[in-house]
């Protein structure tokens, strides 16, 4: 017979509030224009982008987690220093250790909780949101901080004619906390490993660090590229059209919902045909008010699903109490999906 105590949590767990940061510096179509050969009408035809926001030298990764988690807590009715763990999914803090999360957790007041990053792509959101729920119910957190957050221009190669109109910068956050009720579904998510060469990093770090001209990318002056993500864009669209639709509905499935059951999609914002075509796919009813906003933030990673939900609030598209079916999908490649109650 085991000695250990068995650990106690809340029986269920819920996003309790939802908090975004939007760099200050809109960037139409037309600045991504002087660098690569193509139109603003191809832009918009291809992914729906208008526009995405390019933080400044100020709004770094911290700064911008620290503005979206403040207003997630205050949302959340709590305070900073009841805050037991801060997860942060994101692929755009440079530095390798620390994690930014602890960074972030200091400046947001949460005192001494766990905090670790997480490398999940646009799938972040998902993973961060399925481990506080972990925590929540297990009892090792009464309340978690999850962040994503990008600064994706800072690994965009603006010459690069597939992916220089695609990423943007910006922060979203969730506080989730204790239920009496099941408001955060089973997840279904994965990773599909040997897809991993579609969307990635051009060159490794060390590659970069070495200087080995023969293995860098150079520009049309022969310089050498600082590293940046590139993509297989028609392989990332069939695959996101059609494997992320069947996840998709296994997520209605494991919550027991049909699409019929949902007040709101939040697919990750990657682009406007792919979330089209999933909407198409699962024969989503027009009660359902779908999240596009990667049409003025752009493709923003981790944090696009936290973004997307908090404007749904904001404008009064969504309400507190809807039920909302998640989805993100990106590099590894991996994906994460859930049916959540809206704070």
């Amino acid at each position: 017979m085991s000695k250990i105590k068995p650990s106690k949590g809340a029986p269920y767990a819920r996003i309790l509030g939802v908090g975004g940061y939007r760099p200050t510096r809109v960037v139409p179509n037309e600045v991504i224009l002087e660098k690569i050969d193509s139109s603003d009408e191809w832009i918009r035809s291809r992914s729906g982008i208008a526009t995405r926001h390019w933080a400044s030298p100020e709004e770094t990764v911290t700064a911008m987690s620290v503005e979206a988690s403040g207003k997630a807590i205050a949302e959340a009715g709590i305070t900073a220093e009841q805050i037991d763990a801060v997860v942060v999914s994101t692929v755009s803090h440079f530095k390798q250790t620390p994690a930014v999360a602890t960074e972030i957790a200091d400046k947001v007041g949460a005192g001494k909780p766990a905090a670790f990053d997480i490398s999940a792509g646009c799938a972040g959101f998902g993973y961060g949101l399925t481990l506080a729920k972990g925590m929540v119910v297990e009892g090792s957190a009464e309340y978690v901080l999850v962040i994503g957050v990008e600064r994706l221009s800072d690994l965009t190669d603006l010459e690069d004619r597939a992916t220089a109109f695609l990423f943007g910068d910006g922060a979203g956050a969730v506080v989730v906390g204790p239920s009496e009720e099941p408001h955060i579904g089973p997840t279904v998510w994965g990773s599909e490993g040997d897809k991993s060469e579609t969307i990635k990093q051009t060159v490794p770090w060390n590659d970069f660090h070495l200087g080995d001209v023969s293995k860098l990318p150079l520009n049309e002056r022969g310089e050498v590229k600082f590293p940046a993500i590139t993509q297989e864009g028609q392989a990332v669209f069939r695959w996101a059209v059609f494997e992320m639709a069947k996840v998709a509905q296994q997520a209605l499935d494991a919550a027991g919902i049909t699409a019929a059951d949902l007040d709101v999609f939040i697919p990750h914002q990657a682009n406007m045909r792919i979330i089209d075509s999933m909407v198409k796919t699962l024969k989503l009813p027009e009660h359902v008010t779908v999240a596009r906003d990667v049409e003025t933030t752009g493709n923003t990673s981790a944090a696009s699903i936290p973004l997307a939900m908090e404007r749904l609030l904001a404008t009064g598209q969504a309400k507190s109490g809807d039920t909302a079916l998640v989805i993100g999908f990106g590099a590894g490649l991996v994906y994460a999906a859930t049916v959540v109650t809206l704070p």
